[in-house]
């Protein structure tokens, strides 16, 4: 607390000199109340005395100089609040020590007052300049656990990242670092995982599972996730447009996120799975020997207009995997039995027995289908 509404402004200066000869003796009876409250403390004895030491010379010296501003650099109320995060304990120890401190420190106080002969405005400024000093160390050991929280955050995140760059890179090629890496990051390495590719922008959600290995700041975000089947579920509530490559050993998620980009740049959806989209996959896993594969294969249909190529294409495609007569093609395509009679009659000259072999049907479907997917690409 600053300025003139700070209570320690209204205690008499003329106190200060009085209450510095206190400091010594309440510093022990603090310290002694403390470590009978908080046992765990007594480990801790030089850095709990100098912090106690320290709040009342700074409480003495305020009143001595309220005009003074304090070293926001040497200030030991934030180290012990760092002190505590870094110990791996909450806030709850420090701030019930204060606590003890505070009713320990009025008690003297009391005592003091008694033996000065204070009247009681005195009494009533000193009190309330007790609980705002009080209210400002705590607020300083609160920075402090913060700030010392969000560094650990901040390095964690920067561990992870590189975990992250380590296990889409080739993991294969040095495992043992990634090991490392894992252990550094606090991340236990799942015996299976699969990568998420993000539509960017893709902004982070608040509910992601601890486990889930982020990358929001690359151009083509994506996450990896040690339980797939669980994660579909809060990939949806996060609203992203994402796809979930196939589950995979560690080693290999270079693979799964390859799997994912691609069926994110593929197929339409707001959550895909690369494991409902293997054929496409497997279709487009060379992409110029897909094309090559589409052109020679389907080069009968070339002269014709394009109006003529989609329809027939069209039908050869559901005729191939139809494995049925007109009717079914009919069916499928909507049109009449007879026109898909007409246009078979139409196929069979273009592709003679290519359309009765059973290794040329094949060659055709996959040709065709790679033909849409690279339409769609």
């Amino acid at each position: 607390m600053t300025g003139l509404d700070d209570p320690r402004r209204s205690v008499p200066r003329a106190l200060a000199p009085l209450l510095r000869m206190e400091v010594a003796p309440v510093a022990v009876s603090i310290f002694d109340a403390i470590e009978k409250a908080i046992p765990e403390y007594s480990d801790f004895r030089e850095n709990v005395v100098d912090g106690i030491r320290q709040a009342l010379v700074k409480f003495v010296d305020r009143i001595a100089s309220p005009d003074s501003e304090p070293d926001p650099h040497d200030d030991i109320h934030r180290k012990l609040g760092a002190w505590e995060f870094k110990s791996g304990r909450s806030l709850d120890s420090l701030q019930a020590a204060y606590r003890i401190g505070a009713r320990v420190a009025w008690r003297h106080v009391c005592g003091f007052a008694e033996q000065r002969e204070l009247s009681l405005r005195e009494m009533s400024v000193l009190g309330e300049a007790m609980i705002a000093h009080v209210d400002e160390l705590v607020s300083l050991s609160v920075e402090g656990y913060a700030a010392a929280q969000a560094s650990a955050a901040g390095t964690l995140e920067r561990k992870r990242r590189k975990l992250m760059e380590l296990l889409v890179g080739d993991p294969a090629g040095n495992w043992q670092a990634v090991l490392d890496a894992a252990r550094a990051a606090a991340w236990p390495m799942p015996e299976r995982l699969a990568a998420v590719a993000l539509e960017p922008p893709a902004a982070p959600a608040d509910d992601l599972p601890p486990d889930v290995l982020v990358d929001f700041e690359d151009a083509e975000p994506y996450l990896l996730v040690p339980n797939p089947v669980a994660g579909a579920r809060w990939l949806r509530r996060a609203g992203w447009r994402a796809a979930v490559g196939v589950p995979v050993e560690p080693q290999d998620a270079p693979r799964s996120l390859a799997s994912a980009r691609r069926v994110l740049a593929l197929v339409n959806g707001q959550v895909l799975h690369a494991a409902d989209h293997l054929v496409e996959l497997t279709v487009l896993a060379d992409e110029f020997l897909a094309r090559q594969l589409a052109q020679r294969a389907l080069a009968p249909l070339a002269p014709l207009t394009e109006r003529q190529r989609v329809k027939l294409a069209e039908t050869l495609l559901v005729w191939l995997s139809a494995r049925g007569g007109a009717p079914e093609v009919a069916a499928r395509l909507q049109v009449h039995p007879q026109t898909v009679r007409y246009r078979v009659n139409q196929l069979d000259e273009l592709f003679g027995d290519r359309m009765h072999d059973a290794e040329e049907r094949f060659t055709l479907e996959l040709a065709l289908r790679a033909h849409y997917l690279l339409l769609r690409d």
